[in-house]
C-alpha cells in the first residue's frame, strides 16, 4: 500500500452504503455522487437474505460502469458467511476496487484476507472497520496491514455501553487520526445515524476534518452534497497550497512571507500532501482539474 512518503494514492471521500437487498436499489444508488459506492452483505442483510445478497452483489459488480469505485462489505471473518462472500469474489466476473472487513480485532485477520484473495488474482484495497475494543488498542499494526480505515461507531459505542456521541467516540477518531497520518493510511469517518438532525452531520464533518479525517460514510444519498462539499479537495485551497510551495521554495526551503503570514518547511510539507492528495483524487474520482465530479 502507498505510504505518506510515496505516490500519493487517491482516496475517497464519500462512501455511500447500500444493502445488497435489491439490485435494482444498488444499481440506483450509482445515481448519487458518490466516490465510492459500497455494496453492503452484512449488517444490514438478515441472515436468511445472505445467499440472495449475494446474487444480487454478483450481478451489481457485472453491472457496475467501473467496478474499481465499488466496495463490497463482507462479513466477520471466521464466519460461514464470510467464506461464503470471499468464494463469491473470487470467482465473480467483475471485482470491486474496494472490500470492507468487519468486526477485526488484528491485523493478521487482514494479511490473510489479502492473502485469500490474492489466491484468486484479485487485489482490491482492505478497508478495516474500527469497531472494537481489540481493534483500537492494535490500531498501529492495523492501520500498516490495511489500505483504509472506517470507524464503526454502532457496534463501537454498543460494545462500550455508552451513546454514539461526539465526546464518545472521540478517542477512538484521535487513535485512527495519528495511526493512519503514521502510515499514509485513509482516514474514513463513520456514518451519522441522526438522519432528522442535519446540525449533526455539519459538526461531525467539520469536526472530523479537523483530526485529519479524509472521508465520510454515509447510508443516505441525502447527506452526500455536505459530505462531498467539505471533505472533497477544493480548487481554492488546492491552489493556495501550490502558492505556499512556491513561496518556501523561492526561499531556499526556508522562511517566507506569504499574504502576511510566515510559512515555513512544515507549512510546505503539509502543502505538498495537499496538492498530490488533491490531484490524486481528481485523476481517479473528479475531473482533470480537480473542481467537480463527473459521477463516472
Amino acid at each position: 500500500m502507498t505510504r505518506a512518503t510515496d505516490t500519493a494514492r487517491a482516496i475517497p471521500r464519500s462512501f455511500l452504503y447500500t444493502p445488497a437487498l435489491s439490485l435494482e436499489r444498488v444499481v440506483k444508488a450509482w445515481s448519487y455522487d458518490a466516490d465510492v459506492h459500497l455494496i453492503d452483505l452484512e449488517d444490514s442483510v438478515p441472515p436468511q437474505e445472505k445467499d440472495a445478497a449475494r446474487t444480487v452483489c454478483r450481478a451489481a459488480l457485472e453491472k457496475a460502469p467501473d467496478p474499481r469505485n465499488i466496495a463490497v462489505r463482507v462479513n466477520e471473518l471466521g464466519t460461514l458467511a464470510a467464506v461464503h462472500d470471499l468464494a463469491m469474489l473470487a470467482g465473480a466476473a467483475a471485482r470491486p476496487g474496494f472490500v470492507v472487513m468487519t468486526m477485526v480485532d488484528s491485523p493478521v485477520e487482514v494479511t490473510l484476507l489479502r492473502d485469500t484473495l490474492a489466491s484468486a488474482g484479485a487485489h482490491p484495497q482492505i478497508y478495516v472497520t474500527l469497531e472494537t475494543p481489540a481493534a483500537v488498542a492494535a490500531i498501529d499494526a492495523i492501520a500498516e496491514a490495511a489500505d483504509g480505515l472506517i470507524l464503526g461507531s454502532a457496534d463501537l459505542a454498543a460494545t462500550l455501553g455508552v451513546e454514539i456521541t461526539w465526546a464518545g467516540m472521540l478517542s477512538a477518531r484521535q487513535a485512527m487520526a495519528m495511526a493512519c497520518a503514521r502510515y499514509g493510511t485513509a482516514c474514513i469517518d463513520t456514518a451519522n445515524y441522526r438522519l432528522a438532525e442535519p446540525a449533526v452531520l455539519a459538526e461531525e464533518i467539520a469536526r472530523a476534518r479537523e483530526l485529519g479525517f479524509h472521508g465520510k460514510a454515509t447510508v443516505h444519498p441525502s447527506e452526500l452534497d455536505a459530505i462531498n462539499a467539505a471533505l472533497r479537495p477544493d480548487p481554492e485551497g488546492l491552489r493556495a497550497a501550490r502558492r505556499v510551495t512556491e513561496a518556501v521554495r523561492s526561499a531556499a526551503g526556508g522562511i517566507a512571507v506569504l499574504d502576511g503570514n510566515m510559512v515555513g518547511p512544515p507549512f510546505a510539507r503539509m502543502a505538498r500532501d495537499t496538492v498530490a492528495l488533491g490531484d490524486a483524487w481528481a485523476r481517479r474520482f473528479g475531473d482533470a482539474e480537480g473542481a467537480g465530479h463527473d459521477g463516472r
